[in-house]
């Protein structure tokens, strides 16, 4: 018995080296090695992009996008006049994002930032001329946390401020962000104004003006919030916590900015929730903070730059300890309503964004090994057809030479 499975062990291994030889022989250039070390490496096995969230590998589409709105492929002159402006909403897991953009991008003149100092040099190549626009680059130059309202209306007088009105050139504004769950966004910025945050310096200007106090009362008396509870937290109306996300990411001057007696309540917020949707689709990129590794993948295709260092996908943030019940869940989700419905517009878009770039990735992929493969056929053809010809004239030589 076991002399037989050894025998059956030895004739595995002879057909393997078998294989092996006729693959050479048949294959036997640069190419097919390549391939053949593809095939046998791990990380050909494993999609990358697949286990950091548990995403399923085709998930259901909810909404219908067009081609247009799914490929995102900007034509971005670092070289020339193009900015990319980053818009910025707290706790999202932004400055992460703004320390990649000016640390951990491959270019052929990276940003210049200093141990000590908060903001980061990035000059286009030969120019001393910034091609980003965000806190880490140029800092809070449109207001500390400036929405897409003051963005928008700020960014091209700023880049453009030396420069007279016909001299400016005609830039492109590449507007890009990062969104999160709006739970646990909002739980984060609870804990982040426990701990003394303010945010007083935002201006929130919108149509040529700050909000008056009327209009956007505060929910603290003294110097901040510090210590506050998050029953204290939910309960002020007056919170900019709630629904954040839409309405920094929305054109406040289409509901008369923080006046809200210009109409109803519920008009405000449809205005708000499909400006927010039509703004985030039409932006440039935007990522997601619960996947890490599919935000960078897509950034890197829209903009045809690459990161150094791979993302780091955390499952444990200060918002994720906050142990919260069902009803106070609930209850978050609930004054956060408009920023939920956003998300899940945002998630869908993402993903199917995401799906819709690996397909074209892979096309691409088949489409050179079925050039590659033509090229090698046609290499073979012609070096049987050179030793066939060979062959005739040799055998033709050697009748004549006979008949001497």
């Amino acid at each position: 018995m076991e002399d037989r499975s050894h025998k059956v062990l030895l004739a595995l291994v002879m057909l393997f080296l078998f294989a092996v030889i006729v693959l050479q022989y048949v294959c036997p250039g640069t190419e097919c090695q390549l391939l053949r070390l593809r095939a046998l490496s791990p990380a050909a096995a494993a999609d990358p992009y697949r286990a950091e969230d548990e995403t399923p590998a085709r998930f259901v589409p909810r909404f219908n996008f067009s081609a247009d709105d799914l490929l995102r492929r900007v034509d971005f002159n670092i070289k020339g006049d193009d900015l990319i402006v980053f818009l910025h909403i707290q706790k999202t897991g932004g400055t992460t994002f703004g320390r990649h953009l000016v640390r951990n991008i491959q270019l052929e003149q990276p940003c210049e930032c200093r141990a000590g100092q908060k903001k980061c040099t990035c000059h286009r190549p030969g120019k001393r001329e910034t091609w980003l626009f965000s806190r880490f680059s140029t800092g809070w130059s449109c207001g500390l946390h400036a929405d897409w309202t003051e963005l928008t209306n700020c960014v091209p007088s700023v880049v453009d401020s030396k420069k007279e009105v016909r001299l400016r050139p005609s830039r492109n504004f590449y507007y890009i962000t990062i969104l999160r769950d709006p739970v646990s966004r909002y739980l984060s910025e609870w804990r982040h104004v426990q701990r003394g945050a303010t945010w007083k310096a935002s201006l929130h200007v919108c149509d040529g003006r700050s909000p008056t106090t009327e209009e956007l009362p505060s929910c603290y008396t003294g110097d901040d919030w510090s210590g506050c509870s998050l029953q204290e937290f939910m309960d002020c109306p007056y919170n900019l916590a709630n629904n954040r996300q839409v309405r920094m990411l929305s054109d406040l001057s289409l509901v008369g900015c923080y006046n809200l007696s210009v109409m109803p309540e519920e008009q405000r917020n449809k205005v708000l929730l499909d400006s927010a949707k039509e703004n985030l689709k039409r932006m440039a990129f935007f990522g997601l903070t619960e996947f890490q590794r599919k935000t960078q993948y897509l950034f890197e295709k829209t903009f045809n730059m690459n990161f150094i260092s791979p993302f780091t996908q955390y499952n444990s943030t200060r918002a994720s300890s906050v142990e919260i019940d069902k009803q106070t869940q609930q209850r978050i989700e609930a004054l956060n309503f408009l920023d939920v419905e956003l998300y899940d517009y945002a998630k869908d878009l993402f993903l199917q964004r995401y799906q819709y770039m690996r397909q074209k990735e892979h096309q691409e992929a088949r489409r050179k090994r079925q050039e590659q493969r033509k090229i090698l056929r046609e290499k073979q053809a012609h070096l049987r057809e050179q030793g066939e010809n060979g062959s005739s004239t040799d055998y033709t030589g050697n009748v004549e030479r006979w008949r001497r």
